[in-house]
Order: C-alpha cells, then structure tokens, then sequence
C-alpha cells in the first residue's frame, strides 16, 4: 500500500491530467480514465479484470513509446494503491524517470515514490540521474527529485547527493529552498552527518529577516523537531525565536514555537519572564482554540506554573489558564477540544489542585459523555480530586452509568422479554409506551470500560485506608450492587499441572468482593453489616444460578470466607450452609472451590456445635442428616485433580464420618436421663477453628521474616528426590480417572453469563422509581428495589423514637412510637380529639431538679453517631522498612484502563524512523576526534575487514610454508600440492609471475605467460625468520632458470611475488 496516501492521489490526478489524451498510432489503448471506468463496470468481477489489465500493463510498458510506457506506468501506479505489486517494474520507473518530457518525469518519479525502497536494486543507478535533475535550471525539474529523496533516501544515496543539495538553500525560488531544508531533514534521519554540513546554511536562513515566512516556517519545523533530543544546541537562538513569536502572525509557526520554548525554559530560567507577556496576550486574543491549547500546554511543560520567584504572575497565568480549560469544556461541544482539555487539567492539577477543583461541576459532567475516551480522561482527573465530600456524588454518578448499561444490556441478551400475565387490553395499551422506553435507553457499556469504572470505584473509596468513606453502610449496599453488575468473569484456561492459573483483570468481581471481606476484617463496628450483605449474595447466587449451570464469579471466593469465619453473625445459619451446599458442586474454578470447602465444615461447626442445647432425638436425627448431606456433597472432591481440593475434601469426609458414628451411638435424651451432645460435634470440630482472631497483613510483611539460621531453602527436601519424582511418573494411573484428567485441564469450560439483575427489573411495566429521600437523593436510580428497601426499614427501625423524623406511610408496618401506644391504649382505636382533657399547668410549682433529672435521663435517648475505628495492615515490628522484589499493590486497588490496555509501545515518527540517533549529533563546528557514531562504525567496519583480509594473508603464507616443506621432501609436483596452489594462488594470492631475460640477450625484460605443463618451481623451505633463498636447478640440454621469491612488502601485500630470470645458457 502507498505511504503518503494523500500525496499519491494527487500526484497521480496531475500526472494523469498532463499526459497527452491521444491514441498511440493505430492501436487503441486503455487509458487510466478508461481503467478507473472499466474497475467501476465490472463490479463482482474485479479480480478478474484487474489481472488482464496487469497483463496489458506488462506489454505496455517494455515499448519503445514513452508516452505508451508513461500511461502503462501511470496505470500500475493505481493500481499499486489498490494493493498490487509493482516491484517489478523498477527498471521501467527508471526509464520514465529519465525522459526529457516533463508530464513523462512526473510520473516516473511518482512511479519512484510508490515503488522503490532501499532495498530496490536500480536505485544506486538512479543516483546520477538524481544529480542531474537537481543541477537542472527549470525549479519544476529541481522540485521532484527534492520531493521524490524523502521517500527512496538511503545511507548511500544521501551520502552521494548530499553536496548537490545544500547549494540549493540559496536558491532564488521561495518554494526550492523550503523543499530543500525540509528534505535535508529527512536525510539527516538516515545519515545524520547532513546536519553537521547543512546546519551553518540552515542557521544562515534563520536569522535572514528577509527571507520569505514559507522557508522560516519550514526552518521552524525542523529545529522543534531537533530541539527536545538537544535544546542546549538551539539555546543561542532564543533572541530570534523570540521575535518571530511576538511578531509573526502566523498561528502555525506560533505553535511550533511554544513548543520549542517549552524545552528551552527548563536550560534558562530567566526565559520564564520573558515569555510571560507574549503567552498571556495570545491566551487572551487568540480566537484559535489550536493555538490557545498550546500556550497552555507550553506554559504548562516550560514549568512556569512551577516554583518561581513571582508567585503572584504564576497565580494569575495559572488562574487564567484554569478558566480557558473551563470554557473549552462548557462552552465548545467539540470532544476534541473537551479531551485536550482535560489533559491539561490533568497536568495542572499537580501544581493547582485546588483551582482544578474549583471546576468540579464541569469535570462531572464529562464522566456522562457519550465518548468512552473523554470518560476516562475525567475519571483519571476525579480519582485524584475525591474527597469525603464529593465521594458520595461521584460515586453516585457512575454507578447510575453502570446500572443504565446493565439494564441495557439484560434487555438486549432478551432477559427483559418475559411475558407478563395481563390481559390483552393493558398489554395493548402498554406496548407502544414500552417500545419508546426501549428505544430511548442507552446503549450498553463496553465491558473494558465497566470493569475499569468498577475498579476506579474499588480505589477511590479504599484509598488511605478508607478515609474518605463516612458512611459504611453506604458502601456495604454499593458493593453489593456491584457484584450484580459486574460482568461475567472471562473462562480461564486450566494448564496441565495443577498450579491454578493467574486470574485474570476481567474478573473484577472477585475485587468486590476482596472488598467486603477487607471491610468486615478492619472495620469491626460494621462487620455485622458486612457479614449479612456477604450472606445475601451467596443466596442469591444460589436461587438466581440455575443448577444445570456452573458459578463462575469470582467474587465467591472471599464471600465464602466471610461467610464461615463469622458464622457467628449471620442471620440464618442454617440457610447459608444449604446454599453452600447447593453451590459447591456447581463451581467451576478449582481455588475458589477450595475456599468454599473450608467454609462449610465452619458453617457446620456452627449450627451444629452448641454445647447448651439438649441432645433430643430431633436433634439427633436432624444432625445425622446434615452429616450424611455434607459428607454425600464432599464425596465427589475426593478425586479431585486439584490437590488443594482432594486434601481438604478428604479431610473433612473422614472427620464427619467420625462424628456421624459418635452420633448415632449417643443416646438421645429422655425425660428421666438427660444425655449430651456428642464432644467431636460441640468441641473438637469447633475447635479447629477457633483462637486467634484472623487480622489483615500488609502485602511486603512476608519479606520482612527473617531466614532462620541453619535453614537452606536450596537444599532438596529429600536426597533421591529425583528417583522419587521418576517412580511416581512410572506409576500407572486408573483408567477411569484418564478422561477426568483429560477433560479438567484440556477442555475448556464453557462460557457463562450470570443474571446480575434483580427479578423486579424483569417486568415490562414496572414503575419507575422516585427519589424519595432528601439525605441521599437518587440512591435509587443505581441500588435494586431489595437494597433500597432494606435500608429504608433501617432507616425506619434507627429513627422511631426520634421525634423530629417524619415518618412515612407505615402504619401497615405495624410499627408505633411510645406515645402512639399510650394514646391506643387509653382512648382505644377510635381516637376523639375533643375527648382530651385539659389540664391547667402552674409552671411555678415544678421543682427545677425534677427538670434536671429528667432531662439527663432524656439524652442518652439520643443516639451520638458511632466512632469508626478502622484497623491498619499488620506488619513485622522492628523489621525496619520492607524491601519486597515486586512493587506490590493493595489488593484493593485496581489497574486503570488506559494502564491495562497495554503499556505503551515505543512510539516512532510518522516516517517509521527512529530518529533518537540524533542526540548523539552535535552541531558544533569543531567536529570531535572520534567522528559520530555513524562514522565510528563505518571505521570500525572497515577495520575489521582490513584485519580479516590480514589474518587471510597470514593463512595463506602458511600454506605456502607447508607446501614447499612437503615439496623439498619429495612429493611430486603433479600431486595435491600442484592442485592446492593453483587454488590458492588463483582464488586468494594472486601470484604474478613475471618471466625475464637477460638484458644482454634479450634486450628489456619482456612479461612471458607460464604454461602450466611447463612450470616447474622448486622452493626453498623457510625456517624462522630467514628469508628464502634463490634455488638453482639445471636440467640436462635445457636452459638454466633461476627462479628467486622475495616477499613484497609494499602498500599491496596481498601475497609473495615471484621473479624468475631465465638464462637459456646459448
């Protein structure tokens, strides 16, 4: 696909509107109007078409013709865009390229820019044809290859063009000069010595106040661009960025320009001061809401409303800055400008908290807006701002979102559609009412942003050890609701050992209720509270679940531990252990089974172990069929792959069975002899789980223990461990147990959705409900109708005797104060008011200390607000501060959605270069010894090679040395030792062997080549460091040849030269 899709287009509109509209020859071809047209008529059959129209496109293109070649090149350039291949056609852009036409260039370097990439093998041929066209006289020749270099440019070719180039920054063309400098940074990303070479000109350009505002804003680009990798380079030239900002009206080029002073104030301070009047100008005047955000955020990133020494302008540019933010919001309904927006307050509220929350009506208001984005960024900015006066409103409006989306989303899984039992007529007239409602409701939530808001409530209400929350009972009722709300937890896949997986962040419902266990563990004066809302969900999950389906939420894990380590508080026993009962076999995830089987021999120990009551035969009969029923439940986990599950199953089956024989051999009471209960039930199982009161740890307080002296954790627990591990592998396991196995760690289990609704929001007609309390308005437009109606009859219960409260409509509750009671009593239930007697007071005979006394005995009626004591994490005294390997987290915290979407990839430009490189770069203009990095490389590259081609030679002359040892002891030329030079000689020394004669004879020395049946060379072994010897051999009836090898030591010691004078003895 094209990289500059915009530039393409346009490029090829322009290229296709020069090319002439006439028909080569006799031959009718297709143009690229006639291709588009053809494209668009054979709609179904594109693929078809667009293959034949490729196959005239390569018949086209070989021709001698060049407008034919430039029209089949502008052809495949389209379709190159729709995603066909045109590599193959590298040589054919060249040729275009290099036409004289200019319509023909044009499209030859469009064809480059689609087409080549620095791989492309014709584009080290192009380099001469680039240096032509940027000589060339025409600023229309010269402006395509400056605008074609960006695209194709490599290490070699900017190398090789780089002196063509930088002449043309004193082009007398405005537009060249801003396509060269612009250029030159783009081949500085690949070959960073361009800036050193072209910076001096560049700078040149900058401080021109003549020059025209096009080449300024393009120089202004590149040095923004440069600045935040080296300010310190570009700090010489504030005086000139300075007044280009005051003066230049250019709101691009201002921009540009804060940005670069935002990196420069943190080098010079006394920037800050300066800066302040310009900046405050533009905030006020500039109707541009671009550049009014970027004097904001550049004021923002400079540190100016950081610590200085004028505190009164850092509080009028803050305050200003705060109240544009404001109207960027409230006024404008761009969700562009809304966003940015609250990035800035984000970014103030660090140095200003107390002006950002001066504006919390209009941060509110953007945590209900229709985009998710600007959701988050307002929760990001009310998690830091919550406190425990605006936590319950806050609160308060996200759980209304969240409740409004699972309704929706109940509605559109059809759990709404159940039909009501009315007659034709109300189900007539309540229809089209029904169906506005529907269409009215707001879409569901997606389920990461859900899961994200629940979380940010789980940390806003926790944080500081829950210091914002007043109300408990508040938060115990929020919670609860949020466990019916949350989504269903995703399936985790179980691995083959038997290691629980880790869990996953979408199952966010075990949070919740990692928060009702934490509340009922440090918050004893409401741990009732807790223990009873712990006791509704799990009957709820038992009723609401059908038996057929699996329980998947997580939230059970904790609710189970409440459930069972305060047995002691719940308000049915009896009804919590046959819920458990009833779920235990229903769940699905191994450690959250594991909890739930600790909880019911607690809850067993519980309703069974009271040691006062009789041992009648009711009892008896009652306690062997409890028994009996949790011994047929636990059973089935006795086989239990999950070895945590198998051990405790295993061990409360054998303990109830022991119990249950104690039981049934105990005689029941009778009238004459009274009998107890047996002691395994009412003291020794309740025992197991009495003593000491289980507290909260903080999480780095493991890292605290210190490690026993003499306790080596790297010692094996057992010297043939390893033979004990190979045994028990060699065992053979049961048959029957093989598919088990198989199916719980390979299989994977369903997914399942819970119904986290309450029933009364199934019914089609039902009422809508009404804020009816004046304390806490609108609590019922995010809690169910049975949450809403328990707390109004605490409500009801706590304030009876108040006589200040106004009660409601509960006569049918039964419920009366003290003196409704008297007047019943005395007058009956037909109360006449006429009837009271009247009595005449003499205030003067009261005696005053009656008065005291009864007002004394009047205030402890009223109630004084319950002291909270909220108990900290327990951690090892005197251990001094924990150090833990991991950045452990509270488990009541939860992780953002911005945070969990990943963690940020690195970022790179838009050219998908990596241009962090350039730091490295100084801009000075004595360059270091050492060069840049890029040169460093490039030496060392090259001397590496030297030393490989060294250590070549060295080889080689080994060999040789062998070769002439194993000659001088008689191996025969014509051997392997013939074979292995001629290699050797051939392929790496290059041996030149020069044959002369004698001066005398045959005047100069003249080069004769060797044949090699006629070459006969005899060498001189060498031995340490003496050099060789001339060897003479005669032969009989033949010429004397000297042949004598020196070592050549000259610049081209690439091997040794022979030298052979040949005397032919005449």
């Amino acid at each position: 696909m094209p990289r500059n899709l915009g530039s393409a287009v346009g490029g090829l509109v322009l290229a296709w509107s020069e090319l002439p509209k006439v028909h080569c020859g006799s031959r009718f071809e297709k143009s690229l109007y006639d291709l588009i047209r053809g494209l668009r008529n054979h709609k179904g059959n594109e693929k078809e078409y667009i293959q034949n129209s490729l196959k005239e496109c390569r018949s086209e293109i070989r021709s001698q013709d060049m407008d034919l070649k430039a029209t089949a090149l502008l052809k495949l350039i389209y379709l190159e865009m729709n995603g066909h291949d045109m590599s193959w056609a590298s040589f054919h852009v060249l040729e275009v390229m290099s036409s004289q036409k200019y319509h023909q260039k044009r499209v030859g370097y469009l064809g480059a820019i689609q087409s080549f990439r620095p791989d492309t093998d014709v584009l080290m041929m192009a380099t001469n044809l680039l240096k032509k066209d940027l000589a060339a006289s025409l600023p229309t020749l010269i402006a395509l290859p400056i605008a074609s270099l960006p695209h194709i440019v490599t290490p070699s070719l900017a190398l090789s063009l780089l002196g063509d180039l930088l002449p043309r920054l004193t082009h007398s063309h405005a537009a060249i000069r801003k396509k060269t400098v612009v250029t030159l940074y783009r081949l500085a990303l690949v070959y960073p010595e361009t800036l050193r070479a072209a910076w001096p000109k560049i700078k040149e350009r900058l401080m021109d106040k003549d020059e025209d505002s096009s080449v300024t804003a393009a120089i202004i680009n590149v040095v923004c661009e440069l600045g935040w990798r080296r300010p310190h380079d570009f700090l010489p030239l504030a005086p000139r960025l300075f007044e280009l900002l005051v003066d230049s009206g250019n709101n691009w080029m201002a921009i540009k320009l804060i940005k670069l002073f935002a990196t420069l104030t943190p080098l010079e301070p006394r920037l800050v001061r300066k800066l302040l009047p310009p900046l405050t100008n533009l905030i006020k005047t500039t109707p541009a809401m671009s550049l009014l955000y970027e004097c904001i955020n550049g004021i923002i990133q400079g540190g100016i409303l950081g610590e200085g020494e004028d505190f009164s302008a850092r509080e009028e540019i803050a305050s200003l800055c705060v109240s544009k933010l404001r109207g960027m919001i409230s006024v404008n309904s761009d969700p562009n400008l809304k966003y940015v927006a609250l990035l800035a307050f984000n970014r103030i509220v660090t140095t200003h908290p107390f002006l950002v929350a001066e504006q919390e009506d209009v941060i509110l208001e953007c945590i209900d807006s229709e985009d998710i984005t600007i959701r988050i960024k307002a929760l990001d900015l009310v998690q830091g701002m919550v406190s425990s006066d605006n936590l319950l409103s806050i609160v308060s409006r996200l759980m209304r979102q969240l409740k409004a989306s699972s309704a929706a989303l109940a509605q559109q899984n059809g759990l709404d559609d159940e039909p009501l039992e009315t007659d034709s007529s109300d189900e007539a007239g309540n229809g089209p009412k029904q169906r506005t409602k529907s269409k009215e409701q707001a879409p569901p939530l997606p389920e990461d942003y859900t899961i994200d808001v629940i979380g940010r409530i789980l940390k806003m209400c926790s944080q500081n050890n829950y210091s914002n929350i007043v109300d408990f009972d508040w938060y115990i009722d929020v919670l609860t609701q949020l466990v019916r709300i949350a989504p269903a937890p995703r399936a985790r896949e179980l691995e083959s050992n038997s290691a629980p997986t880790p869990k996953l962040a979408a199952d966010v419902s075990e949070r919740i209720g990692n928060e009702i266990r934490n509340v009922a563990v440090k918050v004893k004066a409401v741990r009732p509270a807790a223990v009873r809302a712990a006791e509704l969900i799990v009957s709820r999950l038992n009723t609401e679940t059908a038996s057929s389906r699996p329980v998947v939420t997580g939230a059970l894990k904790p609710l189970a531990w409440v459930v069972g380590e305060y047995a002691y508080q719940l308000l049915s026993p009896d009804d919590t252990l046959r819920s458990m009962l009833d779920i235990a076999p229903r769940v699905e995830y191994p450690e959250v089974l594991a909890t739930c089987l600790q909880s019911i021999p607690k809850l067993f120990s519980h309703v069974a172990g009271d040691d006062q009551a009789l041992w009648t035969a009711q009892r008896k009969s009652t306690m062997s069929l409890l028994m009996a029923r949790v011994i047929h439940v636990l059973e089935p986990f006795a086989q239990h792959p999950y070895l945590e599950v198998q051990e405790r199953a295993v061990e409360f089956i054998e303990l109830l069975k022991l119990t249950a024989e104690a039981a049934s051999g105990q005689a029941p009471s009778t009238d004459d002899l009274q009998q107890d209960a047996p002691l395994l039930l009412t003291q020794a199982i309740p025992s197991l789980f009495t003593g000491w009161e289980l507290n909260s740890v903080a999480p780095a307080a493991q890292y605290n223990v210190p490690i026993p002296d003499g306790l080596d954790l790297d010692e094996p627990l057992h010297p043939n461990l390893g033979r004990l591990l190979a045994q028990a592998d060699s065992l053979m396991l049961p048959t029957q147990g093989d598919d088990e196995f198989e199916v719980y760690y390979n299989q994977k289990p369903p997914a399942t959705a819970i119904s986290s609704g309450p029933a009364i929001e199934r019914l089609l007609d039902a009422p809508e409900e009404v804020a009816g309390s004046y304390q806490q308005a609108g609590e019922e437009s995010y809690l169910d109708a049975d949450i809403i109606a328990r707390r109004k009859a605490e409500r009801i219960e706590r304030n009876r005797d108040d006589p200040f409260y106004i009660l409601g409509s509960t006569r049918s509750e039964g419920t009366s104060t003290p003196i409704h009671n008297i007047l019943q009593k005395e007058n009956g239930p037909d109360l006449d008011i006429d009837a009271i007697p009247i009595m005449q007071l003499d205030l003067e005979k009261l005696n005053i200390d009656n008065g005291a006394s009864r007002q004394q005995q009047q205030r402890p009626k009223s109630k004084s607000r319950q002291r909270i004591v909220i108990e900290a994490d327990e951690t090892l005294a005197g251990s001094g501060t924990s150090t833990p390997r991991h950045n452990y987290e509270s488990e009541n915290n939860s992780d953002s959605f911005t945070k969990s979407k990943a963690k940020k990839l690195k970022q790179q430009s838009l050219l998908q270069f990596d241009s962090s490189h350039l730091r490295d770069l100084s801009l000075d203009a004595d360059r270091p010894d050492d060069g840049f990095a890029h040169e460093r490389q490039q030496r060392e590259e090259a001397e590496m090679a030297q030393a490989m081609k060294e250590v070549q030679r060295l080889r080689l002359e080994m060999q040789r040395a062998n070769e002439r040892i194993q000659v001088a002891q008689g191996v025969p030329v014509e051997g392997i030792v013939v074979k292995k030079k001629k290699k050797k000689s051939s392929a790496s020394s290059k041996v030149k062997t020069a044959v002369t004669t004698p001066e005398g004879e045959g005047g100069e020395g003249s080069a004769v080549k060797v044949k090699k049946k006629k070459k006969k060379t005899v060498e001189a072994a060498v031995e340490g460091g003496v050099e060789e010897q001339p060897v003479v051999k005669s032969k009989k009836k033949k010429a004397k040849r000297v042949v004598k090898l020196d070592d050549d030591d000259g610049q081209n010691n690439e091997g040794s030269q022979a030298t052979a004078a040949v005397d032919d003895g005449q």
